[in-house]
This record gives C-alpha cells, sequence and structure tokens, in this order.
C-alpha cells in the first residue's frame, strides 16, 4: 500500500513538474514585456504596415487581442513580417510566441509541425483573378493557362488538383513572396493569380489599375484561417484560443468597444460572467477577472474586428458571409464562458 502511495505521490510530482515546465510562455511574454507576433509581410485587411510601420488587418488584431488581455496595453507587441515559407520555422524556435498570418487549418500542419491551430479568425477558400482584357468569366475556361503562384502554401496542390480534377492543363510560376508573385502577374508573366479569395481582394488593391482585373466565382477549395501556438503549453494555446472566444462571444452579447463599461455594470447573469464580475474564469486562465473587458477595450469585438479591416468599412468591402454569426447564417461560433 505504501508503495502505490509512493508511486501515486511521484507521478503526480512529475506531473506537476512537467505542466509547470510547459506552461512557461506566458511568463516568458510578461517577463520580456512584450508579445512577439508573427505576421505576413504586407497582406491588407490581415496585416500589413502603413509607411510610418504602424500594423493593421484581422490577424494584427488577434495579437493586439492577446496583449490586451495579458497587459491591458494592446500596444505591446513586437510584429515580425515573416513569409510562407519561414513561418512555421519562426514558430518552432521561439521567434514569435503566436503565428497569427493567414495560415490554413490542415492536418498535415496541425500534426507534423509541433504546432496547434487555436481557431478559425476567417474562412475562407482559394480562388483566381485575371485581367477583364481576358474576357475570361469562369475559372473552368482556364484551360492551358500559366498561372503564378506563392511557394509554401496550400494554394500549389490545391491548383494542381483542381486543373486535374477538370482534365485542364496549366503551367505553373511559382514565386517566394507574395509581392512577387502579385508583380509577376502584373507584369503578364502569367494569365491568372492563385492565392486565397481574401488574399485576391486585397491584392487587387495593389495593381495600378484595380478595375482592370476580376476576381472570378470558382471558390475551390476550404481554407480556414486562424492563428497557431506551439506544442507542449497548454495554458498558452488556451489564453489564444479563448481570446478568439472572448471577441466572438462579445459580437454575440451586443459588447462594443463602446458599451464595454456600461454592459459591465448590468445584473445580467451571463454579461457577468462574460465580463468577470462573476465567476474566476479570467484566473483560471492565468489572467485577470476583466480579460475581455481588456479585449473588447483595445479592439472591439469580432464583428468590429472584421469590418474595420476587411468588411464594409474597409476599402477591400468583402461580404461577412460564412464569418458571420452562427446566429445569422455563418460559422463563427465561440464556446460559452462558464
Amino acid at each position: 500500500m505504501k508503495r502505490v502511495t509512493l508511486a501515486l505521490t511521484l507521478a503526480l510530482a512529475a506531473g506537476l513538474s512537467a505542466q509547470a515546465a510547459d506552461a512557461q510562455t506566458l511568463k516568458t511574454v510578461k517577463d520580456r514585456g512584450t508579445l512577439s507576433c508573427g505576421v505576413s509581410q504586407g497582406l491588407p485587411g490581415f496585416s500589413s504596415p502603413d509607411d510610418k510601420g504602424n500594423w493593421t488587418g484581422i490577424d494584427v488584431d488577434l495579437c493586439r487581442a492577446v496583449a490586451a488581455a495579458i497587459f491591458n496595453d494592446p500596444t505591446k507587441i513586437k510584429f515580425v513580417p515573416l513569409s510562407a515559407k519561414d513561418r512555421f520555422t519562426a514558430l518552432q524556435s521561439g521567434e514569435v510566441d503566436v503565428l497569427s498570418r493567414n495560415t490554413t487549418w490542415t492536418i498535415s500542419r496541425d500534426t507534423s509541425l509541433g504546432a496547434n491551430f487555436t481557431g478559425v479568425t476567417y474562412y475562407d477558400g482559394q480562388g483566381f483573378m485575371v485581367k477583364k482584357s481576358l474576357k475570361v468569366n469562369s475559372a473552368l475556361e482556364l484551360n492551358s493557362a500559366s498561372v503564378c503562384v506563392q511557394t509554401g502554401t496550400t494554394t500549389e496542390q490545391n491548383l494542381a488538383d483542381y486543373f486535374k480534377a477538370n482534365n485542364m492543363k496549366y503551367e505553373v510560376i511559382a514565386f517566394a513572396t507574395n509581392d512577387e508573385t502579385v508583380k509577376a502577374y502584373e507584369a503578364g508573366r502569367c494569365d491568372v493569380f492563385t492565392t486565397d479569395q481574401s488574399g485576391l481582394y486585397a491584392n487587387r488593391l495593389k495593381l495600378a489599375n484595380p478595375n482592370d482585373h476580376m476576381v472570378l466565382p470558382e471558390i475551390i477549395s476550404k481554407e480556414p484561417l486562424g492563428p497557431m501556438v506551439r506544442h507542449g503549453d497548454d495554458q498558452w494555446f488556451d489564453i489564444v484560443k479563448w481570446t478568439l472566444f472572448a471577441l466572438v462571444t462579445a459580437e454575440e452579447l451586443g459588447i462594443t468597444s463602446k458599451n464595454v463599461d456600461e454592459k459591465a455594470k448590468l445584473e445580467n447573469p451571463e454579461l457577468k460572467r462574460v465580463l468577470g464580475s462573476d465567476g474566476n474564469f479570467g484566473e483560471q486562465l492565468g489572467l485577470t477577472k476583466d480579460w475581455v473587458v481588456r479585449i473588447v477595450k483595445a479592439t472591439g469585438n469580432y464583428g468590429e474586428v472584421f469590418d474595420r479591416n476587411v468588411g464594409a468599412g474597409s476599402p477591400l468591402a468583402i461580404n461577412r458571409g460564412l464569418n458571420n454569426l452562427w446566429n445569422k447564417g455563418g460559422l463563427q461560433y465561440a464556446p460559452p464562458i462558464r
């Protein structure tokens, strides 16, 4: 009996020791005083710097929300621009604490890179852009076309699958970065540019004459885009995951950056739980009671983030579509905070 008790004690101690060893990211971030966030090298609407180095976009706001939850200061961030090829290495090596870089959630990435996806910030799908002068109205008219793609993405495999399934021939012209791909397309080195449809709308804004180009109607893949964190730190995984859920929950409950303080004063039981006056949900994450208040004050709710960066309030003017809340015909759905 003593041997069994000793074995259980040692096992428990080992488990707690392993847990303590793994749960280091939050401490590292706090000790450093900044969150290191891996973003794209410039994709309007998702992560893009202006001429003064100020970053904006959905992916940027996710990181700002995490920083707000931890520091009550969304500016305590270092944004690290990463190519598609280098993004996973930067996360694995610890160069960044979270990768928030329009990255598609796939089984191979979720199981072979030593990292976890924490949710879906944007439901997307791959599409095609062509010059209107080609007089092409459907991707099914692209037989024998030359197609510009970026290496190190899911785009290449989706492209191959689509053309093979439709018995069409094509020529791939691949480039290392998004900007190189866009410039090659605009220079006429290929007939078609393919990437996630949101990226097509974003990149069209970079062209000298955006109205000379059109996005074709076909969506040829599922591209759920979301942030990633390293394996081995469940606390950090939970913080990033529930930051996204907090943004979605806030929109569902009508909590905005303008009314969050007033909502926090109401006696509604669900609002009290979400906004921290009832329960210890923030402390369970290693944060403060008012973690959701901090987040919403910094970035607004998910709807505000979407509209400001890619929706009606942005130059991209993308319809909410699948990215609407679940109770408005979309897919955005967050587990309850209770």
